[in-house]
């Protein structure tokens, strides 16, 4: 069978699809969904989990004005409706109304937030409907007065002779004040450096921290409101990479890092939200010059496992964007605020030189974030760092000296091995680190997104920092 069309409508959103309907003498056959085709043609992945079936035996009944709070993809079985919609959602098109005659062969895809009605045009109607999320007892949602004088639906059975039952006769009229905001935006972890940048630079968005919301505690998820999010940006993370090699550590790191990205996963398909992982380099044991999203995972400590088992996890949601990242630098502690910190008391650090990568500022790492999100990029994994040359942690020190009045020659350069001999000879427990963190940045940047230099971002990063 060939595929459907579809047509825009005066409300953002709500799309008619015309389906391939083949008739013959035994009567006719339809592909009422068939969601490869659907997507083809341009309809959201929605990715409905039930359906429900209306019937009506008379000419006449209606139904509505109902703002059910999901999408809804509705047709005909049987029959013959005048269907009618009014954007009930804040924003330009609030009150937008747009009605058609549908027959069997028409379908039509109503967002979140329109309000949906009907009336049918002959006897033994039946209306089906698709919807994505399950229906839920004693869930509200707005109405509105079949009759509302600012929609004036050209309904054409008049209502007086229609069948309407007795709670439809009592909606109230349009309300602005009512609009239906759109869903949220959640941010976890929201106490950490990526964390404060997101809820700095998402409006509206609500963050919570690990008390707030702990991902890990079953009853806590349960007791959560999913279904109220559009996004969900896990920022939430365990990045003690030593500590997560003592048994405590290992733990609470694969609890973070593995299990609760896990449990996010399967909400994001039970609820459809878009779910947004940050991840790290370690993923990767540092031998390729640059990694690739496609890289093979091979974490060397436990840190860098619980990322790994994370990554999996994520990838099984069907709207999911893994950000893998490298040498995170936000508000707070972190490598560039201790080195400005030494250069200011004037110490002079031995820093290890044989760790080569790119630093990513937090808020290049939202701006990523942002780009993927409002750009509708595909879902899937992408690495997101600042440009530039990669450089060793050395090298990044001496910007940090020479930018504060220091000379690049008090960093001393060590490697990797001496500074582990260090920590174990104080009994400190001790990662292995991958040498090569950089990676490769072609992914992110044909999706749109031009990376700024990471020298550029530390400059504006050291400026900032001096102000009082």
């Amino acid at each position: 069978m060939s595929l459907p069309s579809l047509e825009t409508t005066p409300i953002p959103g709500l799309v008619v699809v015309r389906l391939d309907r083949r008739d013959d003498a035994r009567g006719f056959f339809k592909e009422n969904w068939q969601r490869e085709k659907m997507l083809a043609i341009g309809l959201p992945d929605f990715g409905p989990v039930q359906n429900n079936v209306s019937f009506n035996a008379d000419r006449g009944v209606t139904r509505g004005i109902h703002t059910e709070p999901w999408d809804k993809f509705v047709s005909l079985a049987t029959g013959r409706i005048f269907g009618a919609w009014v954007d009930m959602r804040e924003g330009d098109s609030f009150g937008a109304t747009f009605s058609l005659e549908m027959d069997t062969s028409v379908a039509v895809f109503v967002p979140r937030g329109v309000g949906n009605s009907y009336q049918t045009l002959e006897d033994a109607t039946a209306y089906t409907y698709l919807v994505n999320e399950h229906w839920r007892p004693g869930i509200a949602y707005p109405a509105l007065a079949l009759e509302d004088p600012t929609v004036a639906i050209p309904w054409p059975i008049p209502l007086t002779e229609a069948i309407i039952s007795d709670k439809d006769q009592h909606n109230p009229e349009l309300d602005p004040t009512t609009a239906i905001a759109p869903k949220r935006t959640l941010v976890l972890g929201a106490g950490g450096q990526l964390g404060k940048a997101l809820v700095a630079s998402l409006p509206g968005a609500q963050g919570v921290t690990r008390a707030e919301l702990d991902v890990t505690d079953a009853e806590a998820v349960a007791a959560w409101p999913w279904h109220q999010y559009a996004v969900v940006l896990n920022a939430a993370a365990y990045t003690a990479v030593d500590t997560a090699e003592t048994p405590d550590g290992r733990r609470d790191a694969w609890a973070a890092n593995a299990t609760a990205p896990a449990t996010l996963a399967r909400l994001s398909s039970r609820h459809g939200f878009t779910l947004v992982h940050y991840s790290s380099e370690y993923v990767f044991d540092g031998t390729a010059e640059e990694h690739t999203e496609d890289e093979p995972l091979s974490p060397l400590g436990v840190y860098a496992q619980s990322k790994a088992a994370g990554d999996i996890a994520v990838a099984t949601a069907p709207r999911h964007y893994l950000l893998r990242t490298s040498w995170v630098i936000g508000e707070g502690n972190n490598f560039v605020r201790t080195m400005q910190r030494l250069a200011s008391n004037g110490v002079s650090p031995s820093v290890v030189s044989d760790q080569v990568g790119r630093l990513t500022f937090t808020d290049e790492l939202v701006r990523a974030t942002r780009h993927l999100l409002e750009s509708g990029a595909a879902h899937g994994t992408y690495h997101v760092s600042n440009g530039g040359p990669a450089m060793s942690w050395a090298e990044v020190a001496q910007a940090v000296f020479e930018r504060s009045d220091r000379s690049a020659d008090d960093v001393a350069p060590i490697t990797t091995e001496e500074y582990a001999a260090g920590a174990l000879a104080q009994d400190k427990p001790f990662a292995p680190r991958p040498l090569r963190s950089a990676m490769a940045l072609d992914k992110i940047r044909a999706a749109g997104f031009e990376p700024e230099d990471a020298l550029a971002g530390l400059e504006r990063y050291l400026v900032a920092s001096e102000r009082p």
